[in-house]
């Protein structure tokens, strides 16, 4: 039966009522709260992320259309680079560079700075860090060129790379990790490169290397592929180490043209670009495109040229040599992220090489060290104008600098620096290049 409810208390129904508006309210506020805490942690996660973007020093952003680019400072950085090594003629390889009291680095980072270089790759640096450490903040802070530092990864050590031992692993990784710690918090310093053209080790092509688990398999391509396996995880394991300890810097895996990459995409996912060393002629191909269909990093040419001596006519050609490395600079410049002609993945080039290496052809006897040897190394048909040489040998090691050393003039203290023919023609494409990013102002 219905009974009346006194003044000023509400009745069952309307209790029942309330409650339930009232959990309909709170449901909607709390959905509410929680889609703005959502909502906030999401735009803090962003901000924090564009934070810790904007204080990287060196960093590659990748755009939606899946280009690549490489950022300095907040802005965009092709790097114009040579490999650098100056050995004065009557040396060899052993010589320390790095603690001359004649400072190569110095005349030929004016000569650099003239031409419009940016960068300079070090393959390995020297044994005193602080004598390493004045080269680069000279560079830096005098020319404003930027130093790549790399590591052998113990390539060259006798009698092989045994990148398949956990001791021979942890001793060179140690010495990465070393290098890293010493000079990531070098201003000058612009990213890592592990290694050359080490995987070739893995195709026994250069320095072969094996272990038990290898020989057991029978089939030669499985074989392959195992020590493919193992070099790029070990490759993988230092390039996510440094990650941990240096966030301004990039690493790059340094690899002979593509031989490879197709095990380096399902093992190597800490690496930020590849480092490809390359020796086309005047094009580099489908070289682009095919490194984005297998393994989808952008890449630097880290080592790329052209000699300047004509083995089948036997005399120097500054004009082969200069029209060469256009041809490459403008493949260069149309895979650069922008141009949607091309395949928007390169981020520079580093010529091999700066000045002519006079001790290349027999390093190990010093008889040659003061002669400018004319007899080629090896091989490559992708460069026509010598390829009739005899038995087709073409390319002569010791004539690839872009500038070559005077036997007969000093300048202070120095063999004089003459710069060739494509000195100054790459200096004009530089500064008028065929492709620009629109917009934006280039380092």
């Amino acid at each position: 039966m219905w009974m009346p409810t006194p003044r000023g208390q509400p009745s069952i129904w309307m209790k029942s009522g309330t409650n339930k508006h009232n959990r309909k309210e709170n449901k909607k506020k709390t959905a509410g709260r929680n889609l703005v805490l959502i909502a906030v942690s999401v735009c803090l996660i962003i901000l924090l992320a564009l934070r810790l973007r904007a204080e990287q020093k060196v960093f590659i952003k990748k755009f939606p259309n899946g280009h690549y680019q490489l950022m300095v400072d907040k802005r965009p950085y092709i790097v114009k680079g040579f490999c650098y090594n100056p050995i004065p003629i009557g040396s060899n390889h052993e010589f320390d560079w790095w603690s001359s009291p004649y400072k190569p680095w110095i005349a030929d980072g004016k000569l650099m700075q003239e031409m419009g270089v940016n960068t300079i790759r070090i393959y390995e640096p020297g044994i005193d860090p602080d004598a390493v450490k004045a080269v680069i903040r000279d560079l830096y802070s005098l020319y404003g060129i930027r130093t790549i530092m790399g590591h052998w990864l113990g390539f060259w050590e006798y009698p092989c790379p045994f990148y398949g031992d956990k001791q021979f692993q942890d001793k060179i990784k140690k010495e990465v990790l070393e290098m890293v710690n010493t000079y990531k918090d070098e201003p000058g310093v612009l990213l890592w490169i592990l290694g050359n053209e080490n995987n070739y080790s893995c195709i026994d092509t250069v320095n072969p290397w094996t272990i038990d688990e290898v020989e057991k398999e029978p089939d030669l391509q499985k074989q392959k592929k195992l020590k493919f396996k193992i070099f790029y995880s070990y490759i993988n394991d230092i390039a996510k180490e440094i990650h941990a300890i240096d966030k301004n810097h990039p690493v790059a895996l340094g690899n002979g043209e593509l031989i490879g990459l197709d095990v380096a995409n399902e093992y190597a996912p800490e690496v930020d670009l590849v480092a490809c060393i390359i020796y086309r002629g005047k094009t580099f191909g489908n070289l682009f495109k095919s490194l984005k269909a297998t393994f989808d990093r952008p890449i630097l040419i880290s080592e790329f040229g052209a000699d300047s001596y004509d083995a089948y006519l036997k005399k120097e050609d500054q004009n082969m040599q200069a029209f060469f490395l256009e041809s490459q600079w403008r493949q260069i410049y149309g895979n650069l992220a922008g141009n949607n002609d091309g395949a928007g993945n390169c981020l520079g080039g580093v010529m091999f090489e700066w000045s002519d290496e006079w001790w290349k052809h027999n390093q190990d006897s010093s008889d040659g060290w003061m002669l400018h040897d004319t007899e080629s190394n090896w091989s490559n048909g992708a460069y026509y104008f010598d390829i009739k040489a005899e038995k087709n040998m073409n390319m002569n090691e010791e004539w690839f600098g872009v500038v070559a050393l005077s036997a007969d003039e000093k300048e202070a203290g120095l063999d004089k620096r003459i710069p060739r023919k494509s000195y100054y023609l790459i200096r004009e494409l530089w500064k008028n290049p065929p492709q620009k990013i629109k917009g934006q102002k280039v380092k």
